[in-house]
This record gives C-alpha cells, sequence and structure tokens, in this order.
C-alpha cells in the first residue's frame, strides 16, 4: 500500500506539473542600446546588449530579430507588395522603388555574440535568422551583443527622415528587434507592411544627437538638465538617456524646432507634448487647445478600461499619419483641430490600452486593437463632446455593411498582410472589429460589456492576449456561453441576416415567423409598437448562447419567448392582445449587425 501510494503522489505530482507546462507563459528581453546619430548622413551605429529569459517550456535552438529598416529598399518584400497590390498606400507607391543608395534604410549586423561567444547569422530581407551555440533551456537566461549599422530612410512609412511636415526623425523600428515566441512558436513575420508584436521587457537607451535637437519618446529621461534636455557633450553633441519599464518597444522622434509642453492628468502621468514652433499661428494654437483635452481623454479611457500604469505619455508630431507606441504616439501635427484631436489623437490614446497594455498580436488580430480601440474612441467622443448619439457607432456599422455586401470580405483572422486589398483590411480591422463589441453588448448586455473590458484588462494588462483570452472573460463575467460568437464572427465571413417571414391575424391573436437567412446565428430584440402608442420587447434567446439577457429597456414591457435553435430556420409564436400591433421590428436598436435591413420591420395596414 505505501509503495501504491507513493506511486500514486508521484503521478499527482507530474500531473500538476504537466499542466503547469500548459499554462500561460510569456518571454522577456531587457534592453541596453547606444547610438550616436550623424544628422549630416543620417547614419548611425549601434550597440547593443540584451538579456533574453525563456520562460516557456520548450529548449530554444535559434533566435530572429526584425531589421525593419531593411524594408525601405528597392526590391523588398514590402516594395514588391506596394507595386502589386490594387490599392497600394499612398505614403508608399512606388516610392520605394525609386531610393538611391544614400536614401535607403538598412540595419546591418557589425558582430553578434552569446555569452561572449561569436554566432552564424543570416540577414534575409527584414529578418535576422541566428543559429544558437547553446541551446536557451527553459527557465533560464542567456545575453547576446549586437553592433550594428544603420541608415534611417528618407522614405517615411512610420519611421523615416524629413517628412511631409518637416520633422527630422521619426525612429520607429530603428533597432534589431528580438521576435516574439509564444505558445504558437516563433513570430519572425517580414514586414511587408503591417503590423507588430513584441516582447516585454526594459529599456535602457542612450542616443547621442546634435546638441540643437529635442528628443520624445518612450521612456523616462534620466539625465534631464534644468531645461528638460539630455546632457550636453564636448562636441556639441547631447545625450538622452531614456530608461522604460515593462514596454514591448521604444520609439523616439527628434527635431530642432519642437517645442516641448507638459501637462499633469490629476492623480495621472504628466502629459508631454512635441511638436515643431515653425507651424502657422492658428496650428500652434490647435496643439494648445489639444492639451487638456488629452487629459480628459486619459481620464476618461482610465475610468472605462484600467488606470494607465506609467508617469508619463507623449503626444508627438511625427511620422506619415498617426501611429502607436510605448508610452507615447506619433501623429502628424497640422491638420484641424477636430481632426487632430478627434480623429487622431483620441485613437492613439486609445491604442495605450489596446494595444500597448493589451498586447494581442497585431499581425494575426489586428482586430482586436484597432477595433477595441475604434469602439472606445467613438464612446469617448460621443460621451465628452455631447453629441448624445443612440449609436455612435453607426457610421462603423455602415462601413461593416459596405464590406460584407461587397463579396470581397475575408475572415478576420486573415494576416493583415494577406488582405486582398488594402481597404478590406481597414473595415475588417477597424470596423468590424468595432462592431465586434459594440454588438457584444447587443447579446450580453452593455453592464457585462464594460464590466467584461475592465475584467479584460485586469487579468491580461502586460500580458498578450489572443481572442479566446477576451471571449472567456465575456463568458465568465456574463454567464453566457460565447464560443460560437468569436468563431462566426471572426474565424468565417457569415453574415447576419434575420427577417420577418409572415403575419397573420385572426380576433386578438397574431401569429408571426420569422426566418433566419444568413448563416450566422443570434437571439433577437422585437419590438412590438401599437397603434394606442404603448409598446413592448419580446426577447427570443438563442439556444446555443444558454443565456437570457437582463432587459435593456426597463421602460417598457420584456418578455421571454423560447429559445431559437440554429438549425431550424424559422421561428413562429403568437401575440394575444387585445391592442391592435401597428409596426413590428427586428432589433430596433441597431447594434445587431444585419446586413439586410429591409425585411426587419413591418408597418401593419
Amino acid at each position: 500500500m505505501r509503495l501504491l501510494f507513493c506511486g500514486l503522489f508521484v503521478l499527482f505530482i507530474a500531473f500538476a506539473s504537466a499542466q503547469n507546462n500548459t499554462s500561460y507563459w510569456q518571454q522577456r528581453v531587457d534592453y541596453k542600446m547606444e547610438i550616436d546619430l550623424n544628422v549630416e548622413t543620417h547614419q548611425y551605429k549601434g550597440i547593443q546588449d540584451l538579456l533574453y529569459t525563456n520562460n516557456s517550456p520548450d529548449t530554444i535552438y535559434r533566435v530572429f530579430y526584425h531589421l525593419y529598416f531593411n524594408a525601405f529598399q528597392p526590391g523588398s518584400e514590402m516594395d514588391m507588395r506596394s507595386l502589386t497590390i490594387a490599392d497600394p498606400d499612398w505614403r508608399v507607391g512606388d516610392r520605394i522603388s525609386k531610393l538611391s543608395s544614400d536614401e535607403i534604410g538598412y540595419i546591418k549586423p557589425v558582430s553578434l555574440t552569446q555569452e561572449g561567444v561569436k554566432l552564424k547569422y543570416n540577414v534575409v530581407g527584414t529578418i535576422l535568422e541566428v543559429t544558437l551555440n547553446k541551446p536557451i533551456l527553459p527557465n533560464t537566461s542567456t545575453s547576446f551583443n549586437m553592433v550594428w549599422d544603420a541608415q534611417v530612410p528618407a522614405q517615411i512609412r512610420r519611421s523615416g527622415r524629413n517628412n511631409v511636415e518637416g520633422v527630422a526623425y521619426s525612429m520607429a523600428q530603428w533597432y534589431p528587434k528580438l521576435a516574439e515566441y509564444d505558445f504558437e512558436g516563433w513570430h519572425a513575420d517580414p514586414y511587408i507592411g503591417r503590423e507588430f508584436f513584441g516582447v516585454w521587457g526594459d529599456f535602457d537607451v542612450k542616443i547621442t544627437l546634435d546638441e540643437d535637437y529635442i528628443i520624445g519618446g518612450t521612456g523616462y529621461l534620466l539625465n534631464e538638465d534644468k531645461k528638460g534636455l539630455g546632457k550636453k557633450t564636448k562636441n556639441k553633441k547631447r545625450v538622452w538617456h531614456f530608461k522604460a519599464p515593462n514596454v514591448h518597444d521604444f520609439t523616439w522622434a527628434a527635431d530642432p524646432d519642437y517645442i516641448h509642453d507638459t501637462l499633469q492628468v490629476p492623480n495621472g502621468p504628466l502629459m508631454h507634448f512635441y511638436y515643431k514652433g515653425t507651424m502657422a499661428p492658428e496650428k500652434l494654437d490647435n496643439w494648445k487647445r489639444l492639451q487638456p483635452e488629452t487629459v480628459r481623454l486619459m481620464h476618461y479611457f482610465s475610468d472605462l478600461v484600467g488606470k494607465y500604469p506609467y508617469k508619463q505619455y507623449s503626444i508627438i508630431q511625427g511620422g506619415d499619419g498617426a501611429m502607436e507606441y510605448g508610452m507615447c504616439t506619433l501623429v502628424l501635427g497640422e491638420g484641424t483641430f477636430d481632426g487632430l484631436l478627434k480623429g487622431s489623437i483620441s485613437h492613439e490614446m486609445a491604442h495605450s490600452w489596446f494595444q500597448f497594455l493589451l498586447a494581442n498580436n497585431e499581425s494575426k488580430y489586428a482586430w482586436m486593437d484597432e477595433g477595441f480601440a475604434t469602439f472606445i474612441e467613438y464612446k469617448a467622443i460621443n460621451e465628452l463632446y455631447n453629441k448624445q448619439l443612440d449609436n455612435p457607432w453607426a457610421m462603423v456599422y455602415a462601413s461593416y455593411y459596405n464590406l460584407a455586401n461587397s463579396g470581397l470580405e475575408q475572415p478576420q483572422t486573415t494576416h493583415s498582410d494577406r488582405y486582398l486589398i488594402n481597404r478590406l483590411y481597414s473595415v475588417a480591422a477597424y470596423y468590424k472589429g468595432s462592431v465586434f463589441l459594440s454588438q457584444l453588448g447587443y447579446l450580453i448586455g452593455d453592464d457585462a460589456l464594460y464590466k467584461t473590458l475592465k475584467r479584460y484588462f485586469k487579468e491580461w494588462v502586460f500580458k498578450h492576449p489572443a481572442p479566446n483570452d477576451f471571449i472567456r472573460v465575456a463568458e465568465k463575467v456574463s454567464g453566457a456561453e460565447l464560443g460560437w460568437y468569436l468563431t462566426d464572427w471572426t474565424q468565417t465571413t457569415n453574415t447576419i441576416d434575420y427577417g420577418i417571414k409572415t403575419i397573420t391575424s385572426e380576433g386578438n391573436k397574431t401569429n408571426i415567423t420569422l426566418e433566419r437567412i444568413g448563416l450566422m446565428p443570434m437571439p433577437i430584440d422585437l419590438l412590438v409598437k401599437y397603434e394606442d402608442g404603448s409598446q413592448e420587447y419580446l426577447y427570443i434567446p438563442l439556444q446555443m448562447m444558454r443565456y437570457e439577457k437582463t432587459n435593456p429597456y426597463p421602460k417598457d414591457k420584456w418578455t421571454v419567448l423560447a429559445d431559437w435553435t440554429w438549425a431550424n430556420p424559422n421561428y413562429s409564436f403568437d401575440i394575444s392582445s387585445d391592442k391592435k400591433i401597428n409596426r413590428i421590428t427586428i432589433d430596433a436598436s441597431g447594434f445587431m449587425a444585419d446586413v439586410n435591413l429591409e425585411n426587419n420591420s413591418v408597418l401593419m395596414e
């Protein structure tokens, strides 16, 4: 018996260990980097020390780095895609193919060692393939040292030099960036157009630049002088020493004409604003006016999702549009006030939660960050600026309807670079992704939706959530079964299409038959209006959802009918009332994304 007990105990421990091996884990990399940028040649040599920690249950025999600047060369995959896609990004077009040798971008490794021993590596486009001398065992760390040469590209696409607004340097994806390794393996995607996925860690970065340049970006400036600048050197340069704790990227921008303003968010971060002082007076005024508005946005998003955890956030004029980064965003700065604040900054600030703090894989699940950021952006604009729209996302739904009815739609799980045309990606990621959330509110109720966002943030901040992680949080909060929703909406192009098929009346009894025309199932909110001006709602639960929604219209009567099974395309029921029915409408709220609204409402004769 003792031997049997010991054997069972060993099996129990082994089983527990196996279970632990399948639990969530994520890699970590800590960066130390130094560069000295020559503003005459736009070239720099970089030195990088990495401490890589393997928290996976796997032994790692090779690693991959991203060399993003290599995309800005004639013949690169970014160039080829731009030349062959039907609707190329207007900011790129055929321009990469025409770059000269002093205009291209590149990152060229000069040397690479692991714990002091030279490594074999191979540059393949924007990816560096590295074979390790010493495998990295589970739960161990190793160090890498790299020296590299780089040139900042003249072509601006998120990164580059001397953009259309005259910003000298927009430095995103400027360093050799270790690729992410997770439960799916390596994510060594070539840089073709979009998007990004990085390893969490601490960054210690020193940037040496001519003394008249001002730098803003990720991290806290450690060697700040009395004017808020980096420390001067003896050769008319400055060293800017930044540290950024627990981030998955590091971005900066520099210009000699930057104005640098700050504004403290009460009980929140210090807001930094970097913008060119050479702009027209009305443009400079826009940058002054937007500053208190960003404080309002910071409060709003923190209350809605979760408290912003860093001590600063920077809004920087730079780049070729707007793009979110660690603790900052780069935006174009010369538009209208509303365009800058409500069309750009509000969205990029929303990204501080969705994708920067909740760091999903943008290449595979762009809808999780673009769509979720769009959702909370539109909600914020509606509430902070008194638009008082019943459906702030009506335009978003309209864009999705155009996509769904175009015959060109691809599943949202399509890799970001694999869409037939760029427009399909944009609508799928931004708009269909936003509808995913607003329609989830239709499914489980707004109260459960916003509790889901808060719990999702609490459980997954500083991690890499995947779609199932989010939907499981929604299930735990609401009690509903929602796997079918995630599957149909994101993994297929099935559409929602319900209609009122027949209505017959006899005496005080009215028989109604509804039909499911599209393949995607949904529960139904049915509004019945009577000629005396009264109204009531009939709720038809979806059987596979195993859930009954709380009445979202407390001023009206709410009657729950029998479940509707997906396999049955028809559903019939009776209404018995002495009152004469005036109109019957499927989803009068407009939050269910039915692709054909013409058969959703019937006016009784």
